[in-house]
């Protein structure tokens, strides 16, 4: 069995073809998605999912998130005295999905499909590749996000023939995807996007808003008072999505701290602020929109749907945004925090030839342009760092392109070849992904020729071999860029040092998520009301501590499940009260 996983910033998500459909795999808590958040409590014990999330709500400096955003980078994260790649991260949240399918399918897991933004490039999907080993999962392939999307879909409109425009905007990246349905095909034309962009940043905005009302600026808070950001992040969150609901919505800014009291100052916010404040980011949708048709031959006039994807879709004023840009309203049939997962569901069940897609056909393409540096004479000088496409973005996967290259001095027996994605004409303005040195070429005049050979793959991984004409000797990449390159040895050392994190049974995370949240509530609470919520605490831990059966322990967890429920509930009232009254 091959599990589907759409491995997000904010969120992700497991699915299996199961029958003729694909089925979402609930976590622990019963939900869907699960918070790409990781931590450290105060214990030294690994949080994962919620029960992360809500610790960081209190401890910011434990925990990480939206480290999607720096796969393939050298960045590092500190969470106590101990320093965690995007990739160990990233493999933490695999493991959880694995073990979470594993629970609900009553059987091993050991084989995956991950999805990543269509603009990831080769370091990126390479280091999610090694997340997915590092999670003991081997990964079948890697695809493209809006590719799964249009795939689901066209799961459930096999016969349908139309250009649909997939738009996926997701917590923290952008995609685009031009694709055309039909006979059960699935065959994407074009894509594009942009790799930090998402929902991740409207909250953001509107937090800098809120500090700054506050006399706070965003970075030097994010340093001095990381509670306090913490906490109107999180606040900022709700509103964003409160105002995809409703026209107003209220912030509460808690002190230095982090802890809201009675006299935190309350900030009202309307949808109409909210959008104005952010127009700015949403504006970027529309040269990736216009370059995908524009790669497609389409236009706008030719789009028959336009398909929204991710959970930062939802918000009116995207939604207004893609309905101005195409002139026709955009639909979202499935749910577009779901609807990644089930297609990378459908993707594994291709794999698998499963009987219930064995008429599907998918095509995907390269994003984006791959080529090398070179140099060109003018005149009697010789000019460096020119970009040489090999392979033009948005040529359909796989695909093998070979370009010649020659020698520009006489008895040049090395040339140094460097790889790049981008669109520029010149090469420092694009992406390096690797370099490495072709040696041996036979003494002779200039222009010896080298044959370069760049190979994307169905799983968007890239890979590079030059060929000296004249001798036949072959040289292939080495990337030697970023330290995340790592090789099989060094990846199995990563593993067996993860296997010293202290984790928990899967079927203690309902607990440990339940503390997490009564911890977290009970700083809210006004000072007559922690009593009663702490005696619950004590109690449910107690019964924890004494393996008490499991009527004791039910009976604990409902009390505290309804104080809590009771509380919020009161609370997201009294707020939108507030907010009436004002309005």
């Amino acid at each position: 069995m091959i599990l589907g996983i759409d491995l997000g910033t904010t969120n992700s998500v497991a699915a299996v073809m199961r029958g003729s459909h694909p089925e979402l795999i609930p976590n622990a808590l019963g939900e869907t998605l699960t918070p790409s958040v990781v931590g450290m409590d105060l214990q030294g014990d690994l949080l994962v999912g919620r029960s992360a999330c809500e610790f960081q709500v209190l401890h910011p400096e434990r925990c990480a998130s939206a480290f999607k955003r720096y796969m393939g980078t050298d960045w590092t994260t500190n969470l106590v005295g101990q320093r965690f790649t995007p990739e160990q991260l990233s493999s933490l949240i695999l493991k959880s999905l694995k073990e979470d399918a594993e629970a609900y399918l009553r059987t091993p897991i050991h084989r995956a499909v991950i999805t990543v933004p269509a603009y990831f490039n080769d370091l990126q999907r390479k280091a999610t590749i090694r997340a997915g080993k590092m999670a003991g999962l081997t990964v079948e392939r890697i695809i493209n996000e809006p590719t799964a999307a249009a795939i689901a879909y066209g799961l459930h409109e096999s016969q349908s023939e139309k250009i649909v425009v997939v738009f996926d905007l997701g917590g923290g990246t952008f995609d685009v995807s031009v694709v055309e349905m039909f006979e059960g095909a699935v065959e994407v034309r074009a894509s594009s996007g942009e790799l930090w962009l998402g929902g991740e940043d409207f909250t953001k905005t509107l937090a800098a808003r809120v500090l700054e009302s506050q006399g706070l600026m965003f970075e030097r808070a994010e340093l001095e008072t990381p509670a306090l950001v913490s906490r109107v992040l999180q606040q900022c969150e709700k509103a964003k999505k409160l105002l995809s609901r409703q026209d107003a919505a209220t912030v509460i800014v808690p002190d230095r701290q982090g802890e809201v009291h009675e006299g935190s100052a309350r900030i009202e916010i309307t949808r109409e602020q909210f959008r104005k404040w952010t127009e700015h980011i949403l504006a970027r949708i529309e040269l990736p929109i216009r370059r995908g048709l524009g790669d497609a031959g389409l236009k706008r006039s030719d789009v028959h749907e336009v398909i929204l994807v991710g959970g930062a879709t939802r918000m009116p004023a995207v939604i207004d945004a893609v309905t101005q840009i195409f002139r026709l309203s955009p639909h979202s049939r499935l749910n577009p925090d779901e609807v990644v997962a089930l297609g990378a569901a459908v993707q594994a069940g291709l794999i698998a030839q499963h009987q219930s897609v064995n008429d599907m056909v998918v095509t995907d393409v390269c994003p984006f342009t791959l080529g090398v540096e070179v140099s060109r004479r003018v005149g009697m000088e010789v000019r460096n760092g020119y970009f040489l496409p090999v392979i033009n973005r948005n040529t359909t996967i796989p695909v093998s392109r070979v370009d010649r290259v020659s020698t520009m001095y006489a008895n040049q027996t090395e040339i140094k070849i460097k790889v790049y994605q981008g669109e520029s004409r010149r090469t420092k303005d694009n992406l390096l992904l690797g370099e490495f040195a072709v040696k041996g070429i036979p003494r002779g005049p200039a222009g010896q020729e080298v044959d370069l050979r760049l190979t994307y793959d169905l799983n968007g991984v890239l890979e590079v071999e030059a060929t000296v004409v004249n001798t036949q000797k072959k040289t292939g990449l080495v990337i030697a860029k970023h330290a995340q390159g790592l090789n099989e040895d060094e990846i199995a050392q990563a593993i067996q040092a993860m296997q010293h994190l202290k984790t928990h049974p899967r079927e203690e995370t309902v607990n440990r998520f339940l503390l997490k949240r009564a911890e977290r509530v009970y700083r809210e609470l006004p000072l007559m009301e922690r009593e009663r919520l702490a005696d619950l605490m004590d109690g449910f831990e107690a019964a924890l501590e004494m393996r008490e059966d499991e009527d004791v322990l039910n009976r604990f967890r409902l009390e505290i499940e309804v104080f809590l429920n009771q509380y919020e509930e009161g609370f997201q009232n009294d707020v939108e009260d507030s907010a009436d009254d004002e309005w």
